[in-house]
């Protein structure tokens, strides 16, 4: 018999993978859709809850394989927006963190897709302390059913822009897309998740060719090679003039709306130069420009423009014929918003 810790996720297997094990195990073919179903549909926490499997099956499965969601060590829940923040433990004893913020068109989730990060940013405390390993497509399916299951509420939107960098662990971020919009599972229209990246050039070429219809956002935080490589490591790799050509391509090839964030930081890229220069690069793109004042982050030391500067960068971003606002910042009060996820220790 297998240990637990040699256990596989069940969630690992897409739906051809479910039908080809149920068939190895000499089940009945609609013993698949069943088990299916239980996994990514009902969000089962176990194989004990598949009630309508016989238990001879549900032993078998469970000699070999885990189903358990991960348990939220911790909740956090915003006094002033009703955000919740969960610190999640991995089998390995690793913690992440996820977000679940409510608007008038839904609950959105912004998951983690590593534990770390490796790309450096000036302003995120997502990558204090490097990159420790890369998110299954099961753990990342997993951050979603343990919230559908805690809030009792189904998730409408997907938002990567948790810990870590998608594209830096490409080929488990594109197979969790597929699979959280798979209209056998959870189906959360592809149209609705939103993936992130600091500019990994590569990473942009490909996703565009996976006929994905998701949203790219694109942190773009600086409009100059020379200011962003100041707070931005991965500059260093991929000019802006590379950027904003993939940036072309993923549209072209998708005809997606992408958006650039934009953290304002006092100080370094918030000048009426910077305004200009932005609405240049966003401008002939009609891309959307979220404007995020930067969270505080203890280790970091940078500080965002007062309220009276952020509307007047807002301004003449709009006066130029940019589509831009500020993003609301739900959940700053428990280190919930942008830049301020954490890997944490036990």
């Amino acid at each position: 018999m297998s240990s637990e810790g040699n256990k596989r996720n069940i969630r690992e297997l897409d739906y051809a993978g479910i039908c080809a094990l149920m068939e190895d195990m000499g089940e009945k073919k609609f013993r698949a859709k069943q088990l299916y179903d239980w996994l990514h549909v009902r969000c089962a926490d176990g194989f004990d809850e598949m009630s309508d499997l016989s238990k001879a099956l549900r032993d078998k499965l469970s000699e070999y394989f885990d189903a358990t969601l991960p348990k939220a060590e911790q909740i956090q829940e915003s006094k002033t927006d009703g955000t919740k923040k969960y610190l999640f433990a991995l089998k390995d004893g690793q913690l992440i963190e996820a977000v679940k913020m409510e608007y008038h068109h839904g609950v959105s989730v912004c998951i983690s897709t590593q534990v770390g990060c490796r790309m450096g940013c000036a302003f995120c405390a997502s990558t204090l302390g490097g990159l420790v390993r890369n998110l299954s497509r099961a753990e990342m399916l997993s951050e979603v059913y343990a919230i559908t299951r805690l809030e009792g509420k189904r998730v409408s939107n997907i938002v990567m822009m948790g810990i870590g960098e998608p594209l830096d662990n490409y080929d488990e971020a594109v197979s969790f897309m597929h699979m959280i919009s798979d209209e056998r599972g959870l189906n959360i229209s592809a149209r609705n998740i939103t993936i992130s990246t600091c500019g990994l050039v590569p990473g942009i070429m490909r996703l565009a060719e996976e006929k994905l219809p998701v949203t790219l956002a694109l942190s773009l935080h600086a409009v100059s090679d020379e200011k962003r490589k100041k707070i931005m490591p991965v500059a260093n790799s991929y000019s802006i003039a590379e950027l904003m050509e993939a940036c072309d391509s993923y549209f072209e090839k998708t005809g997606r709306r992408i958006s650039f964030e934009y953290a304002l930081i006092r100080g370094e890229n918030d000048s009426d130069a910077d305004a200009a220069a932005l609405a240049g690069l966003a401008g002939p793109r009609r891309v959307h420009v979220n404007l995020i004042p930067v969270n505080p982050v203890t280790e970091r030391g940078l500080s965002g423009p007062d309220n009276g500067a952020v509307r007047a960068f807002l301004k003449k971003l709009q006066d130029a014929g940019v589509t831009a606002t500020v993003r609301r910042e739900l959940g700053r009060d428990i280190d919930g918003a942008c830049g301020q996820l954490r890997r944490k220790s036990l």
